[in-house]
């Protein structure tokens, strides 16, 4: 399970180190080298440069800021011109921030502060700082730990992700999928409803509710066994047709299901108001768009929608 270590001090021990003068002796190891860990700024200014002593404290402000994310370093181009030279900087202020031993980005003169925060923000998106968690990285191996059918695992995961993080919502979603894949239906609306009403529309829950709502569906109904023998002996019997396909997604048997509610639309495609095509749907949304049964299933729907 992977799990960033939060010990030993870290951001407190950064915070002194965010921000140092270099020389033409240095900038290898203070520049290149370290901006193989996280991104580096260096400032080129100089003595008698006065937009420059209005734009370090402002980039100063922004690094520390940051906490941890991005580090700048400050060089003095009178006293150290190799560097600047090298890189053809004409006029200062000047910024170049490094990634991975390159430079990424910059901009010259004294830009409004807004600018400096936004530029920060831009070259930091994605980094974790020292002592953080990464919790989109949780999430993600939860998802993969899922995909492979360990839900008790991924359950475990997501958990961790949400100890981090109470309200992330791929994780919400995530535990919530885990609780529904074991029959857990009520934990899993209960988890469910920790998600806030404006992220109801989110991919993930929509995708959440649609499966327990299935669930809850196929609670009602009767064993598969009794259902096939129904539409065995009147295969225009739509609505044993339509819960054997409800009763089968629930067992997990994600193509028989649509090969039942395919049936009834090739039928009778206005059979209650076009409820074979909307439950199709439905377990499109459940299964998730990328699904090969969803795949699958889109492109025979279409094909005896549109023949």
């Amino acid at each position: 399970m992977t799990i960033i270590d939060q010990g030993n001090g870290a951001a407190g021990q950064a915070a002194p180190d965010l921000i140092k003068d270099t020389t033409t002796q240095t900038f290898v190891k203070d520049v290149i080298e370290e901006s193989k860990r996280q991104p580096v700024l260096i400032d080129f200014w100089a003595e008698w440069c006065g937009p420059c002593r209005q734009l370090t404290p402002a980039l100063e402000k922004a690094v520390k800021a940051a906490k941890g994310k991005v580090k700048m370093v400050k060089m003095n181009i009178d006293q150290h011109p190799a560097i600047p030279g090298q890189m053809g900087i004409q006029s200062i202020p000047a910024v170049i921030a490094f990634i991975n031993g390159q430079p990424a980005d910059g901009f010259m003169g004294a830009v409004p502060e807004s600018q400096v925060n936004a530029f920060i923000e831009r070259l930091t998106k994605g980094v974790t700082a020292p002592g953080e968690v990464n919790v989109a990285e949780i999430v993600k191996e939860a998802d993969a730990v899922l995909a492979e059918g360990d839900v008790t695992g991924a359950a475990q995961i997501y958990a961790e992700a949400l100890s981090h993080d109470a309200t992330n919502i791929a994780a919400l979603a995530g535990l919530a999928k885990c609780y529904v894949t074991s029959g857990a239906i009520e934990q899993a609306k209960q988890t469910l409803a920790m998600v806030p009403e404006s992220k109801h529309g989110d991919p993930a829950v929509k995708a959440v509710q649609a499966a327990i709502d299935l669930a809850e569906q196929a609670e009602q109904l009767g064993p598969v066994g009794d259902l096939e023998q129904k539409v065995a002996a009147n295969p225009l019997d739509h609505q044993a047709r339509f819960d054997l396909a409800t009763a089968l997604n629930a067992q997990g048997d994600r193509a028989a299901a649509t090969d039942q509610l395919l049936e009834i639309v090739k039928r009778d495609r206005k059979w209650n108001d076009d409820g074979a095509r909307k439950q199709l749907i439905q377990f499109f949304e459940a299964w998730g768009g990328a699904d090969d049964a969803t795949v699958e299933g889109r492109k025979r729907l279409s094909t005896i929608l549109f023949s």
